[in-house]
């Protein structure tokens, strides 16, 4: 065989390897990407509290899952989960990749979040109970908020301005 075709050959055989090289890079990000069919939230609540089951009815109707606790001390479970008291509300959400859910975000957030988690990440809030949200509906009356993007470091940034219901 000639200098020619060995080379030609070499070249061709790498070019095919480095080509097969790239294939898993390119289907890795669907191999791990979780259905929110398969998301299941772990969530932290007093027993009493009906615009909690709102909310868990909320994310129900959207394709999510609930595993509900009762726990006998929610702000300690809060505390240990790294839920500053200003990003506190009634409920806390838990995957099981560990994203927090704290109070009534709306599902649509939710989805956008876990679709491409921003690196450091705690999760999301929606700190308090504001009338309208999901969960929180009183008839037509709405107050407008912010949904807070949680980060491992304890700052904070806005993901999110619900300023109607429509935008929820």
């Amino acid at each position: 065989m000639n200098t020619y075709f060995r080379v030609h050959s070499i070249l061709k055989q790498r070019f095919f390897a480095a080509l097969l090289g790239f294939i898993p890079m390119l289907i890795a990000p669907t191999l791990h990407a979780q259905s929110i069919d398969d998301v299941v939230l772990n969530v932290y609540k007093s027993e009493s509290c009906g615009c909690c089951v709102g909310w868990i009815k909320h994310m129900d109707e959207n394709n999510y899952h609930s595993t509900v606790f009762h726990p006998t001390d929610l702000n300690k479970v809060k505390e240990e989960l790294g839920i500053k008291p200003e990003w506190a509300s009634c409920h806390t959400a838990v995957t099981d990749e560990g994203f927090l859910f704290e109070g009534h975000i709306p599902a649509k957030f939710v989805d956008l979040f876990l679709a491409n988690p921003p690196e450091n990440a705690l999760g999301l809030t929606v700190p308090g109970m504001p009338i309208g949200g999901p969960g929180m509906e009183m008839g037509n009356r709405f107050t407008p908020y912010d949904v807070l993007l949680m980060n491992k470091d304890g700052s904070s940034s806005i993901f999110a301005s619900i300023r109607s219901a429509a935008d929820q």
